[in-house]
């Protein structure tokens, strides 16, 4: 099944993700896979839901296209991400209410990092003082946002804020979170389950 409606104690990480996200979000629309659509809204029934696309960048701008006409900002969020903190959203609609085009969560990142060349060898060590790692939810003003998908070449970009950059966009950095994990192996899952436990 989808990650999205994997239940973790008696909710869907979708349902826990719509909770992180409700203090700071008006309206919510939920990009579900075609075949779960009736599945996302009869878990989130006060909700928008529509099908995606075939890839994210296709299913964010369908999400896009519904939205109100008055909505001015946008905050682009990953169910997998379930746990986010609600300050962290909270610091991402700051810094675009403070200004910001754009603004995404960061956290650093502590392991050693290094190049591979090719399987079995490596290149050189990055200073990972340097580096951070990029979560969700990003926010943008919303006609940026919708701008940079209209002028984006087809495919799957690998995240909204690298196609606001594309247009020349300013992405501002807030602090993440480390409950701003992304559940993707089973090991993620367990420590969700410890997380929604706790």
């Amino acid at each position: 099944m989808p990650k999205a409606f994997v239940r973790v104690g008696a909710r869907t990480l979708l349902e826990h993700a719509a909770s992180r996200l409700a203090p700071s979000v008006r309206d919510l629309v939920v990009v579900a896979p075609a075949a779960h659509v009736a599945e996302a809204q009869e878990l989130l029934s006060s909700v928008t839901v529509v099908a995606g696309g075939p890839t994210r960048q296709d299913s964010v701008s369908r999400g896009l296209a519904v939205l109100a006409d008055d909505v001015d900002l946008v905050l682009v969020h990953d169910a997998a991400r379930a746990f986010v903190p609600s300050v962290v959203v909270q610091r991402v609609v700051a810094a675009l209410r403070e200004g910001a085009d754009a603004a995404i969560p960061v956290v650093p990142v502590t392991d050693t990092i290094r190049e591979q060349v090719r399987p079995g060898a490596l290149g050189t060590t990055v200073d990972r003082n340097r580096l951070v790692a990029v979560q969700t939810p990003q926010g943008f003003l919303k006609d940026v946002l919708v701008e940079a998908h209209r002028r984006a070449a087809p495919g799957n970009a690998c995240d909204d804020a690298s196609l606001v950059e594309a247009i020349g966009v300013h992405v501002v950095a807030v602090a993440g979170s480390e409950l701003s994990f992304k559940i993707t192996r089973p090991l993620d899952l367990a420590l969700a389950r410890s997380v929604a436990a706790s």
